[in-house]
């Protein structure tokens, strides 16, 4: 569905800000509180947390992470849904949302009820408020930025860093090929990220947004190297098709496609791995692979990251 049309009389020009909000809140229904706990007030109060609490921030532009071909509500459920993501990769949950629009006065108000009643869906379904925003002009786009708040599950928040040499390396879910659909269609894995935060032989945490081969080197301790098996690495059937397409090996894809928005891990080199990978079994039916472990010097039979590159943004 295009979000913008040709007659002014469709457009949010023909409502201007303050009746726009007015709709805005009306499509938002009850995922939105009301004031000042909602939408309505210069700020939005919540109540104190007894954990630490986390912040993040994303966007989708038109253009970039979305064109006509994905409708309107799935346009904002990925918006919340990446940011969700960024919650679980710390072990989170998450709290509540602001959301900043900026509009081109010819977005069509029937893309936006739409937008808006797809994100009123996807916060009630993960029970996050929708506690406030804003809306600005931008000629010739259009933009919506998702400030997710959060907290940690328990007294302890996971981050990038404290692998260690010899640790192992783990990914959930299948990888690469996320343009054919996943990187919207996605769920977040909070349940998992909350979980793998209670086990103390986790040491890091991360998700996966720009590709396996650039995002990994995040978690990479310092005087060691990833070394992966490449038989390990867990392909989608989207990153094979994409393979069939383009004559890109299926692996590149996996490596390098990014938004699979899946979680990246690592676990103590003294774990016992058949307890650990059977007491998520019980858990979880989300696939878990280890793909290889950290090492002082790159194993002869190990992937070479370096021929692999991820997602660059400025590029």
């Amino acid at each position: 569905m295009h979000p913008f049309t040709a007659h002014a009389s469709e457009s949010v020009s023909s409502l201007g800000e303050l009746r726009l909000i007015a709709a805005i809140r009306r499509w938002l229904g009850a995922a939105t509180p009301p004031a000042p706990f909602g939408i309505g007030d210069d700020c939005a109060v919540l109540p104190p947390s007894r954990h630490p609490q986390l912040i993040t921030v994303d966007p989708v532009v038109y253009g970039e992470h979305f064109d006509d071909t994905i409708p309107p509500r799935a346009v904002a459920a990925k918006l919340l849904k990446r940011n969700l993501s960024d919650i679980a990769a710390m072990g989170g949950r998450p709290r509540a949302a602001v959301v900043a629009l900026a509009l081109d006065p010819r977005v069509s108000t029937r893309w936006l009820e739409q937008f808006y009643r797809g994100l009123a869906g996807a916060a009630r379904a993960c029970k996050v408020p929708i506690a406030g925003g804003d809306i600005t002009r931008q000629s010739g786009g259009l933009s919506a930025t998702l400030t997710l708040i959060g907290e940690a599950s328990g007294p302890r928040v996971l981050t990038r860093h404290g692998a260690k040499p010899d640790d192992w390396i783990y990914v959930t879910g299948l990888l690469g090929g996320s343009i054919l659909g996943h990187h919207y269609r996605f769920e977040p894995r909070l349940a998992e990220g909350a979980w793998l935060a209670a086990q103390r032989e986790v040491r890091s945490l991360m998700d996966l947004s720009d590709g396996l081969a650039k995002d990994l080197h995040a978690l990479t301790p310092k005087g060691a190297t990833p070394s992966l098996s490449r038989q390990s690495i867990p392909i989608s059937a989207a990153a094979r098709t994409l393979a069939k397409r383009d004559n890109r090996p299926a692996l590149a894809h996996a490596l390098s496609d990014g938004e699979d928005f899946e979680l990246l891990f690592t676990v103590a080199a003294r774990t016992d791995r058949t307890k650990f990978e059977t007491s998520w079994r019980k858990k979880f039916s989300t696939r878990l692979t280890c793909i290889g472990r950290f090492t002082r010097t790159l194993e002869p039979d190990a992937l070479n990251l370096g021929d692999f590159h991820g997602y660059e943004h400025l590029r």
